[in-house]
């Protein structure tokens, strides 16, 4: 059994039992609220877990129940005088649209209650996102209710109307236009082509403007290396795949769609359905990131070594195919020589990918695609991509024109250059030398604060617009909402400075009728309704661009160093809260990062044997400098990080964002450097990392439990042993009896449940869960999970009902200790999803004295809110602990004021799903309004639901498919399919031998790595 001897821990505090963490193993509530806790303070009483301050907490909870029942506020209602059409209160509405961020992009179905916007969906009609959505995405419905946005436009920094800000801004440009000043409109990608239609007709207006676009995590290298275009990629088509530092299935380019390719490639059957191959992926990079943490073999290397490793990939390519090496310096590293002869196995089914912006390191990848036959393949010219449009060589030169007083008027396009860009600091001095300022941003951010004017946009759910993410790929923004504040369309802000009519949705939808639908090919309507226009398949080119990899392999070697042993600076890109553009959205602040597990902060990231070699361990606040940039900020220790280097995210230090984004984290971006003309996220020479003498502790959700030890919570195998046998690596537990061992499972004191309608469960494959933790989002927008805080997070007190737990594995016992410290330097990883288990035999039930959990006719364990008193029995006697306990009254709270505590905040509420209170105790419901939505639904028809027609948050918005939800008494359902099939072979239950029958299973991970050989 392949993990037979291996050892699973959270965390370095679990591997090396801290104090804190062994003091923390039996906690079963995590802190108890005193009366030094400075938020909520006397709203329970007891600062202990003795028998007498739970039994006074508890009569306070059951009196405060009682007083609140008595005090029900009173609130008039207004009927409709004249309905609405489309309103039919308790049924939502559904509406096609777009979501863009930068390059980020989803085609997307918006439900709206009433006219708010209350969740958001993927489009499964789009060939391009194909109905998959990242977590921001998801969280971006919450961004349109920040009462911290702009109420209407301002004229140095004081209110204004339209009129006075139309009047005095065009002014100022005839005046500029008028004697040859030099325009600029700055923008991050844009993805709509009526928007650059539009700006195309203000540059006929004002002949001297020129759009300059930066990205604020670029891709210019990869573009450059294209000659000047993405290139479409598909990772479904390949047998090996190789990343260099691109984090692809995290936050490089377009992670989600590659997320949903990568999976098509790791899916494996078991013995009845035959599949027994997977794909192969290495991944070399410096930090441990999602994409490095799914990976087959995995090794790390410092960022000055990055060119290198390039360069030593294509001569070890070039050796295997008879073509000829780059001269230059190699670099040595694990794996390298297995990566090169699998890409050459699979030759026509094979791809490398670079994260690094460098446009040299990006050609002698290219070439070294080339060699492997991926153009035409795994790689297709034929099709740009338009994510990234970025070109940093001319913001750059901006900046320096800016700088010497060379431009006259600048119009910052929804763009933020000032935080999000490494010469943000020298664009804030060069300003003020600039005649005229206008930002278009939703808000007084870093860069807005500092023009004259702010002419604040709509959020894209107020909006208008159209993307084209691939050439001849179209898709439609539209309104889903009427404008909650005095904002206006950027593009209709241009069109009225150009002196046109500033309808922006006529000329949107006369662009479409004449340039992209052409005379009526598809009537306007219909592109609407569908959300997106696709009038061609995609063309396959295997077209090669032309690069001279020997010029390129020249200017890596002059760039990147293979013996530095200084210090060295890795800026990466959080997958949750991403370049920061939505750092107000506590949403995105709460969720934790699927490696790390930490949320709320940013930290240098350091490993385990740096943080030994200068004294630190993890929460020393440290000063981390290089470049004359200086901040401070707490250590986290991170397993699987390169040595001597340090690893800071982006998105944090905002200081005029919102006071959820405010003061949290520092920024980055200024460590960012300039390699062969483009930005490149490293710093490797003069950094310098000294302790302050103080400390923080970091927000973490993983450690705030334990597995205590137990064998069948993780299962796994490896490729070779899983086709000799589909249940290698599975763990049987048994029990001895007088009768012999006996399988745990089949010994009870239940007398079981008979489902004679629906039997609702659900199948996490782990092979293709990537740990996005996209479902957490999704889960928390769906249900009004509530936001708690930082602080209330390291009480352990966080509220998601999903949590994704990640788990590293090493073979060396517990008591090799040299064994694991080398395991720790490069752990393996599993992500494991982790929600209520929905127990035919429930341990909760059993134990809650007034019956606030009970099982359902159709297998759910459910809560009764109303009936419950806090008593978390049902807590305390979960072997998943997957309840969570509001200790406070979160959206009522002044202290946690997350969005929920206002008017407007609370406009995003799902009106299906009861807002919880203190004193009760919450969990995953299995999206129980949804099932019985479904229900009523097929129930109207007269007819049963049909699988697939009810889908829960998690299942519907996993980007790989990795959860499938059902009705197991369906034989029909693609969930009875898989289990028929999967019962002989990956299929388990989490902790099996106590026989809580859970109705979710999981399927076993396999690696397709080599079957180790027998000593």
């Amino acid at each position: 059994m392949e993990n037979s001897n291996k050892r699973y821990w959270k965390g370095i505090e679990e591997l090396t039992n801290e104090p804190s963490f062994v003091k923390n193993i039996h906690n079963e509530f995590g802190n108890m609220p005193s009366e030094n806790d400075s938020k909520g303070e006397a709203l329970v009483d007891g600062s202990g877990t003795h028998r007498r301050d739970f039994l006074k907490m508890l009569g306070f909870g059951v009196a405060a129940v009682s007083l609140a029942a008595c005090e029900a506020p009173v609130k008039k209602t207004i009927p409709y005088l004249n309905k609405p059409v489309d309103v039919e209160p308790t049924i939502a509405n559904w509406y096609a649209s777009t979501y863009t961020d930068g390059g980020e992009y989803a085609s997307i179905l918006v439900k709206t209650r009433e006219g708010r916007p209350i969740k958001i969906e993927g489009n499964k009609l789009s060939a391009v996102s194909k109905g998959v959505l990242s977590g921001r995405a998801h969280a971006s419905v919450l961004s349109l209710y920040d009462n911290e946005k702009l109420k209407g436009p301002q004229i140095g920094a004081k209110a204004a109307d339209w009129a006075q800000l139309d009047k005095e801004f065009t002014a100022k440009l005839a005046a500029v236009a008028a004697k040859g000043g030099q325009i600029r409109i700055v923008s991050n990608t844009i993805l709509s082509p009526s928007t650059k239609k539009v700006i195309a007709e203000f540059t006929a207006k004002y002949p001297t403007t020129q759009h300059v676009v930066y990205d604020a995590n670029p891709a210019y290298g990869l573009t450059q290396a294209h000659g000047g275009i993405l290139p479409s990629i598909d990772f479904s088509k390949a047998k090996t795949i190789v990343s260099v530092g691109a984090d692809f299935l995290g936050t490089w380019v377009a992670p989600t769609e590659f997320a949903a390719q990568w999976a098509e490639t790791r899916r494996v059957g078991s013995a009845k359905d035959g599949k027994k191959e997977m794909s192969r992926h290495y991944q070399f990079e410096t930090i441990l990131s999602n994409t490095g943490a799914n990976a087959d073999y995995r090794s790390a290397y410092k960022p000055s070594q990055e060119g290198l490793v390039v360069i030593s990939l294509y001569n070890a390519v070039a050796k295997l195919t008879g073509a000829a090496a780059l001269a230059g310096a190699s670099v040595k590293i694990d794996h390298l020589d297995k990566a090169a002869k699998d890409l050459v196995a699979s030759k026509g089914a094979s791809i490398v990918v670079a994260g690094s912006n460098d446009p040299e390191v990006q050609k002698v990848v290219v070439a070294i695609n080339a060699l492997v036959g991926a153009y035409g393949a795994t790689i297709n010219t034929g099709v740009a991509v338009n994510y990234r449009q970025g070109n940093d060589m001319a913001m750059a030169n901006f900046i320096k024109e800016a700088g010497a007083g060379k431009i006259a008027a600048v119009i910052f396009y929804n763009a933020n250059p000032v935080y999000n860009h490494p010469m943000g600091a020298a664009l804030a001095a060069a300003l003020p030398k600039v005649e005229v300022s206008l930002a278009t941003n939703e808000r007084a951010d870093e860069t807005a604060s500092l023009c004259q004017f702010i002419a604040p946009d709509s959020h894209y759910l107020e909006s208008w617009n159209d993307a084209e993410p691939k050439t001849g790929f179209y898709s439609l923004t539209q309104p889903t909402i009427s404008t909650i504040f005095k904002t206006r369309q950027a593009q209709s802000s241009l069109l009225t400075w150009a002196g046109l009519n500033g309808d922006y949705a006529a000329y949107l939808e006369r662009n479409w009728e004449s340039n992209i639908l052409k005379a009526g090919a598809v009537q306007w309507k219909n592109a609407l309704h569908d959300g997106v226009f696709q009038p061609n398949a995609a063309s396959i080119s295997s077209a090669v661009p032309s690069v001279d990899a020997n010029a390129a392999a020249a200017a890596i070697s002059k760039a990147y160093s293979a013996s530095s042993t200084g210090l060295e600076i890795s800026v990466y890109e959080k997958v949750g809260l991403g370049t920061g553009s939505q750092a107000n959205n506590p949403w995105l602040q709460e969720f934790p990062e699927p490696v790390s597990k930490a949320c709320w902060d940013n930290y240098a990231s350091i490993s385990q044997p740096t943080a030994t070699k200068l004294n630190l361990k993890q929460g020393d606040v440290v000063k981390v400098a290089a470049k004359g940039y200086e901040v401070t900020l707490p250590v986290l220790v991170q397993p699987g990080q390169a040595q001597d280097t340090v690893a800071i995210a982006i998105g944090y230090g905002r200081t005029k964002a919102g006071k959820s984004a405010d003061g949290v984290g520092v920024n980055a971006y200024p460590f960012i450097s300039e390699i062969n003309g483009a930005c490149v996220g490293t710093c490797t020479t003069g950094v310098s990392v000294s302790p302050t003498g103080d400390t923080k502790d970091i927000a973490q959700t993983q450690t705030h439990h334990t597995v205590m030890a137990r064998q069948a919570v993780v299962q796994e195998t490896v490729l070779g042993e899983f086709v000799k046998n589909p249940q290698s690596g599975r763990f049987n537990p048994t029990v001895a009896t007088s009768e012999g061992k006996k399988n745990a499972t089949d010994l009870t004191l239940w007398n079981g449940h008979q489902y004679n309608n629906h039997a609702w469960g659900m199948v996490i494959d782990l092979n293709t869960c990537t740990g996005c933790s996209a479902c957490v989002v999704s889960c928390s927008a769906e249900n009004n999970v509530p936001v708690v805080g930082r602080q209330e997070v390291i009480n352990r007190r966080e509220m998601h009902w999903m949590r994704i737990d990640r788990y590293y594995s090493s073979d060396a016992e517990v008591e090799d200790l040299k064994g694991l410290e080398v395991a720790s330097d490069n752990p393996e990883v599993v992500f494991q999803p982790m929600l209520c288990q929905h127990c035919n035999n429930a341990p909760c039930e059993t134990v809650c004295p007034v019956l606030a959990t009970t099982h359902s006719t159709e297998g759910l364990n459910q809560m009764t809110y109303n009936r419950c008193i806090g008593t978390r029995y049902c807590a305390n006697n979960c072997p998943y602990k997957v309840r969570r306990f509001n200790w406070f009254r979160y959206y009522q709270t002044d202290e946690y004021d997350f969005h929920f505590n206002n008017d407007l905040g609370r406009m995003v509420i799902n009106p299906d799903v009861t807002v919880r209170s203190r004193g009760v105790m919450e969990k995953c419901s299995m999206c129980v309004q949804r099932i019985q939505e479904g229900k009523l639904t097929a129930k109207k028809e007269k007819r049963r639901p049909v699988d697939g027609e009810i889908q829960v948050a998690c299942a519907q918005s996993c980007p790989t498919n990795a959860i499938t939800f059902g009705d197991m008494n369906d034989p029909a359902s693609e969930i009875s399919k898989l289990l028929a099939v999967e019962k002989e072979g990956r299929a388990y239950g989490v902790i099996e031998e106590i026989n809580v029958k859970p109705n979710i299973s999981y399927l076993m991970k396999v690696r397709n790595k080599d079957v180790k050989k027998e000593a």
